[in-house]
Order: structure tokens, then C-alpha cells, then sequence
């Protein structure tokens, strides 16, 4: 099975430097009036990629979202990159894959879009995924400060997507 894996992601590793893609793609994104980041298209190489990898809509696995924060309470996410670690296997990513995306605080909750995961010894591989919590989702404490955004928790759901609503 580790052999498997390891096929899945060299094809995948391969498909992303052939494609020229960068590993993130989060420029552009429209902001709606609360702050939060509009619609944005998965981009081909990402689906190409978790098509090859088997990953499907709804795959999930515990990530912490902070890398630099793990296991603490609570912990703040600011504006802009973020590094987050896999606690359980997420398809072929073992934990503790190494996942980037883009945080956004304007809304009453926190929005994360994954871009591009890396595996413990892997290259980076693009993917389209999003954090999500039950049912208050991310939602920010009230003393949160513009730009930043102070969660409860330090873990949360991240869920593979084909587009970002």
C-alpha cells in the first residue's frame, strides 16, 4: 500500500512542475461586503492532481490549523498565509503533511482555502480544500481585532473540494 502511495504522489509531484503551477493560487479572490472571500474555481492542475491522488469531495481528515500554534488555546490566525499540519491521513497524505493556503478574518468566522499540501517527503502537490468546524463553524470570539481572528480551538475538519463557494 505504501508503494501505492508513494506512485500517487510522485504522478501527482510530476503533474505540478509539468503544469508550471506555483503551488498556491490565491490572488484575486473577490471579497464580499462582510469581508469574506467570494467564489473562487478550483484550478484544473489541483483537480488533475486529486483526481490522480483519488481524492474525492468531502474527503476529510483533523488538521491543526496553525503549525506554529498546535495544540494551544486559543490560538489567533491572521490575514493572509497559513502553514497547517495533518493529525490523520488524508487520502495518500500521511500526517504530518504539511498543508498552505490563505486565512481570511472579515466575516463573522475565519475562512481557510487550502492551495497545496506536502507530504513528509514529498514535493508540493497542488489540492483545493477548506477548514470547517461543526456547527459554529469558525467562528471568531468577539474580541477578535480587524485582521485577525481568535478561535477556541486549534484543530478543526479540513474537507477536499472541487470549488470554493
Amino acid at each position: 500500500m505504501a508503494s501505492n502511495k508513494s506512485a500517487l504522489l510522485c504522478c501527482a509531484a510530476l503533474l505540478a512542475m509539468s503544469s508550471g503551477c506555483a503551488g498556491t493560487a490565491t490572488g484575486g479572490v473577490a471579497l464580499r461586503p462582510d469581508g469574506s472571500p467570494g467564489p473562487e474555481r478550483c484550478p484544473e492542475e489541483a483537480l488533475k492532481a486529486m483526481g490522480y491522488l483519488r481524492l474525492s469531495v468531502g474527503d476529510g481528515a483533523i488538521v491543526e490549523l496553525d503549525a506554529n500554534q498546535t495544540d494551544a488555546r486559543p490560538i489567533t490566525l491572521y490575514d493572509g498565509p497559513v502553514e497547517s499540519l495533518l493529525d490523520e491521513d488524508l487520502g495518500p497524505f500521511e500526517s504530518p503533511t504539511r498543508l498552505y493556503g490563505r486565512v481570511w478574518t472579515g466575516g463573522p468566522q475565519v475562512v481557510i482555502r487550502y492551495y497545496a499540501a506536502r507530504p513528509p517527503r514529498g514535493s508540493r502537490v497542488p489540492i483545493c480544500a477548506v477548514a470547517r468546524l461543526g456547527k459554529g463553524q469558525l467562528r471568531k470570539r468577539p474580541d477578535s481585532k480587524p485582521g485577525t481572528a481568535i478561535l477556541e480551538f486549534s484543530r478543526a475538519g479540513v474537507y477536499v473540494v472541487d470549488e470554493f463557494l
